[in-house]
């Protein structure tokens, strides 16, 4: 089955370069997806037209508006109309294209894809959602910043969607979801928390929900979903990369320290290269929204095309395993049951 995803080339630290480079990796990993780009034809089109590999697998718009990182959110929504993150985004609203990844502004991303996309029937908010590497394998984490503040109920929306994530587009049979806590006992924990593990022990994904975890449980792999608020799920975020990046530099600096030590390198370097590879943090780039009426991935602006390549494979993940279809279903039967109770 072949689709088409829509390219912001201009959001991103280093567009459109990377994001062309990043591209062509893509193109060479699923021949079977077409791309739709969006950008300033006066610095994409050289670019584009010199790589072989999309010329018959992407299709260029002009726009002549840009979002830059200092665009706040307002300015995106007010004005702008031709910007190539708003275009990109309506490219899906439209049913143009089947999703859509930016690397842009990401206030501005998330203002523009609840306006353009709108939140599914029966979700409250939509969540930001991201992949983090434990002993066990991969964790979805959410909220990561999205909602700052949340009320119970949206708490156990997040829980719901990020089940369901992880059963269709990662593939678990049986996942298991965590609420973060200060603590793992039933006593401890705010009025909000406690609220929100009742209904999710009275929801549909009942059986799955672990009960309250603590912030080493993430890389313990404890659980395979992690529920928060915007706020601390994006604190979790940040310090997750910082201490990924300082361990490979920790890591760098030791085998320096000594002749002996670089020896150990190079007797080491297979393995380290494992390590490596394994808390390279390019590999879970790629923010997905979840909830709203389209697939939405927002990739780190400072990726490189490593990293933009798999901000693209999670796109294509959700569309593959038709993530959207299961949760309407999944939450139209509550939005339903709502309405005939108001009644």
């Amino acid at each position: 089955m072949s689709f088409t995803i829509s390219i912001d080339t201009m959001g991103g630290d280093r567009a459109p370069e990377v994001i062309i480079q990043g591209l062509v990796i893509a193109a060479q990993r699923y021949p079977f997806v077409n791309f739709l780009l969006y950008g300033d034809e006066d610095r994409v089109k050289p670019i584009l037209f010199s790589e072989k590999a999309l010329r018959d697998k992407a299709t260029f718009i002009h726009c002549k508006d840009i979002i830059t990182p200092e665009t706040k959110p307002s300015a995106a929504l007010r004005g702008l109309p031709d910007s190539s993150m708003r275009q990109a985004i309506l490219a899906v609203a439209e049913g143009r294209a089947d999703g859509v990844v930016s690397a842009g502004n990401t206030g501005a991303y998330m203002a523009l894809a609840k306006i353009l996309l709108k939140t599914m029937p029966g979700i409250d908010r939509p969540a930001l959602a991201s992949l983090a590497p434990s002993l066990k394998g991969e964790v979805v984490l959410l909220d990561l910043g999205a909602n700052i503040e949340c009320s119970s109920e949206n708490l156990k929306q997040f829980a719901i969607m990020g089940e369901m994530f992880a059963r269709y587009v990662l593939h678990l049979p049986k996942p298991k979801v965590g609420l973060m806590n200060v603590g793992s006992e039933d006593i401890k924990g705010s009025t909000l928390i406690k609220e929100a593990a009742e209904l999710i022990r009275s929801s549909s994904i009942r059986d799955a929900f672990y009960g309250y975890i603590e912030g080493d449980d993430i890389m313990r792999g404890t659980v395979d979903v992690v529920v928060m608020d915007g706020f601390t799920g994006n604190v979790v975020l940040k310090a997750g990369e910082g201490v990924m990046q300082l361990a490979l530099y920790s890591m760098q600096e030791a085998f320096k320290s000594s002749a002996l030590a670089t020896l150990g390198y190079w007797i080491a370097r297979p393995m380290l290269n494992k390590l490596r590879m394994r808390l390279d943090y390019r590999r879970y780039n790629g923010g997905i929204w979840i909830g709203l009426n389209g697939v939405a991935i927002k990739s780190h602006g400072g990726t490189d095309a490593y990293g933009f390549a798999h901000a693209i494979d999670l796109a294509v993940d959700m569309i593959n395993s038709q993530i959207n279809e299961h949760l309407r279903k999944e939450f139209s039967i509550k939005d339903s049951h709502e309405k005939v109770v108001h009644i």
